[in-house]
């Protein structure tokens, strides 16, 4: 058994391309080995901003030999007379083995010819050596580049290699690369270190990176960048604000993680925290450190008592320029900083109304006019919502006036250079100048949630703009023709979606969105003619991609694919999903319970057995009352009675509406199974599709109210067992 080592040398690569590359490496080594007969004991993948690299451990010295048997001719087209015809020298040519090798068995169709063939393994080397070029030609990524004369493509200019098994290099040239790229044993180490680095073998690479000051293992980086963060934090007592996506960023942007703590100057505590924090995060990589009692007021207007003034950076250099590179640190920030103070002294100086104003030399999108024709759409959204929602008056005041300034900090010089802070700069400015707080934080509450995981809304007010604001873009982006499609979503509409329904569900708000679809897409057509737009169409459309998005929300939130499409399958009406839309939500909860505690199967034997025979029935789908649709006088036995009393039952508790109503559903089904095995199977069991057109008639009626009622909670039929 060998090791092999394959290092990837390059330019600084994007840390979004190391994370997103590992995977895929990981993914076609692994096939490609399992396939070509190489099965290694281990495989492992890592790098670093200048190398991605293979690790593999046990692979053997040659690929195992395939034996494989291949049926030929019948016999008796193979040999005459004992001779092989031309037909079997021509399979055995074929399989490459002689005539005489060739056998003859019996099958189910007569005797026939068949082969044993040998393909024997070749060296594991030479399969490396044709496997490496295609592995790295097959990675992907985004804004992949050429260089020099070159015709080879790659995020960043690959200008090493390394190709071992145990110590031996492997003969692989890179086509394409300008210089011309041959494996070796030759690697670099830090970028402050100059000279080159051997390495001895496949299996001592880490210790060689190592003693060369590159943590090649990622994971490694990874805790011991966590570890810092988290040692830093417990000695100031405060809470660090490192998200996912700042961490993932940091252990690919350094080779040898060096922990920093830097100084914040006192005066910028001043600004609001978000500004402070959304240059250190988002523009320098550096993890902001909160007070563990920070200020929950998102309208805050200063960062002092919310923010400490220091900050950690990870670094990538050696350990005696720490001052160095600390100073270079805090000169970076101080000169943000002061461009941010500047930007909202700026910002102070003119009013919220008039940047309103400056919104109409803006265009939103083509022909649909500047950012405050978008507003004044919004503000007419925000009415329509008003009427439909039973809030109080001082709550819808508060909602029209953040509809009329949502948008002002667009053309704010703060936004405009940290764009990060639209909204959250709106609200702050709006309350420094005296509007209400519930304004403010509507304004600020009115992008979220922004993404998956994002806060929602906290104030009614705020949730009616969020919902306003998704509403305008759907309407609008779709009445000018644009729909998502497969990854591409430009204007972000499925998260539109996506929002709109997270927060209905959050303030569980039973608004009609078929109605509202109806009348705004009536409105926008009237309101942008140039588009000649169906609104019809639309509103279907749009209705569409809203149980699409309502689909998709379930299956994240972790409940079954079965379960969901039993809620809003693609069979399942809009009317029903749309006229509630927490009612799907509610349906689904119920249904993940039921199969948790073990109740759904009994629920589900009763609606199926019913059902396959109720579709037989002429009993529409939505008729679930009993009136009219059963006749006891037919009644012959006391099973058919027994079954009236369970529909009966069932009838009042099938109007859904609530999640109390659908468990007392769910129970009552349930509950029933004794009164449907009776009618099917017990002593006065009856036999449905009897020759007498009335009797048939009315026992199929029972059994399809039965399935219409249980309809109500779920399509049962697809619930799998």
């Amino acid at each position: 058994m060998s090791s092999f080592l394959l290092e990837i040398g390059t330019e600084e690569l994007p840390a979004d391309f190391v994370r997103l590359a590992l995977p895929q490496l990981h993914a076609r080594v692994g096939a490609d080995l399992a396939a070509l007969r190489l099965d290694p004991l281990s495989l492992e993948v890592t790098g670093t901003p200048r190398r991605l690299a293979v690790i593999v451990e046990g692979l053997p010295a040659a690929q195992q030999d395939r034996r494989e048997e291949r049926k030929g001719p019948p016999a008796a087209q193979a040999f005459r007379d004992g001779q092989p015809t031309a037909a079997a020298i021509g399979f055995a040519r074929r399989c490459g083995v002689e005539p005489e090798a060739l056998q003859v068995r019996d099958t189910a169709k007569g005797p026939f010819v068949f082969a044993h063939t040998v393909e024997r393994g070749e060296p594991t080397a030479a399969v490396l050596v044709r496997l490496i070029p295609d592995w790295i030609q097959a990675l992907q990524g985004r804004r992949f580049m050429r260089w020099g004369a070159g015709e080879q493509r790659f995020s960043r200019p690959i200008r090493w290699l390394v190709a071992l098994l145990e110590d031996s290099v492997l003969p692989v040239r890179l086509a394409g690369c300008d210089p011309a790229v041959v494996a070796g044993a030759t690697s670099r180490g830090h970028r402050l270190r100059s000279e080159p680095v051997t390495i001895h073998s496949a299996a001592s690479y880490r210790q060689d990176l190592a003693a060369a000051g590159v943590e090649v293992d990622r994971q490694a980086r990874a805790q011991a960048i966590r570890a810092a963060v988290d040692a830093a934090a417990s000695q100031h007592r405060a809470r660090p604000d490192m998200p996912v996506e700042l961490f993932d960023e940091l252990v690919d942007l350094v080779e040898a993680p060096l922990p920093i703590e830097g100084r914040i100057d006192d005066r910028y505590l001043e600004l609001p925290p978000e500004v402070l924090s959304t240059v250190m995060r988002a523009h320098q990589r550096y993890v902001p450190l909160y007070e563990h009692h920070e200020s929950s007021d998102p309208l805050a207007q200063r960062a002092r008592g919310i923010l400490q003034p220091r900050f950690l950076c990870i670094a990538s250099g050696r350990a005696e320029a720490v001052a160095t590179i600390r100073r270079g640190n805090e000169r970076v920030l101080k000169a943000r900083l002061a461009d941010a103070e500047f930007f909202l002294q700026a910002d102070r100086a003119v009013p919220s109304i008039d940047r309103r104003d400056q919104l109409a030399r803006v265009t939103f999108a083509e022909g649909l006019g500047s950012l405050r024709d978008r507003v004044e759409r919004l503000e007419w959204c925000t009415d329509v919502l008003l009427e439909q929602l039973d809030l109080s008056p001082a709550v819808a005041a508060h909602a029209r006036r953040a509809a009329h300034l949502c948008k002002h900090d667009l053309v704010s010089q703060m936004v405009g250079e940290f764009p990060e802070l639209q909204g959250v700069m709106g609200g702050k400015y709006l309350l420094a100048e005296g509007e209400a707080p519930e304004v403010a934080l509507a304004v600020l509450e009115h992008y979220r949630p922004r993404g998956a995981g994002d806060q929602l809304p906290h104030s009614d007010a705020g949730a009616v703009v969020a919902l306003a604001e998704r509403l305008e873009l759907l309407l609008s982006i779709y009445a000018k023709g644009e729909r998502p499609s497969g990854s591409s979503d430009p204007y972000a509409l499925r998260r539109a979606g996506n929002g709109l329904l997270q927060i209905l569900w959050a303030r569980d708000w039973n608004l009609d969105l078929l109605a509202l679809l109806d009348r705004c897409t009536a409105h926008w057509a009237e309101r942008l003619p140039q588009f000649r737009m169906d609104a019809g169409q639309l509103s279907a459309e749009l209705a569409e991609l809203l149980r699409q998005r309502l689909v998709s929300l379930l299956e994240d939130d972790g409940v079954a694919p079965d379960l969901v499409q039993a809620v809003a399958g693609e069979g399942t009406s809009p009317q029903r999903l749309l006229r509630q839309p927490t009612d799907a939500r509610q349906r689904a909860d119920l249904l993940m319970d039921l199969r948790a505690t073990g109740s759904l199967d009994a629920v589900r034997a009763v609606v199926v057995r019913a059902a396959r025979l109720a579709a037989q029935a002429d009993l529409p789908p939505d008729q679930r009352q009993v009136r009219d649709s059963v006749d006891d006088q037919l009644f012959e036995t006391n099973s058919e009675a027994a079954m009236l009393a369970v529909v009966r039952k069932l009838e009042p508790l099938a109007q859904g509406g609530d999640a109390q109503r659908y468990g007392e559903l769910a129970s009552a089904l349930a509950a029933s199974a004794g009164t449907l095995a009776e009618f099917f199977d017990g002593e006065q069991s009856v036999m449905v599709m009897v020759d007498d057109p009335a009797l048939r008639r009315n026992r199929l009626s029972l059994l399809a109210l039965l399935r219409n009622q249980a309809s109500v909670l779920a399509d049962f039929s697809c619930i799998s067992g």
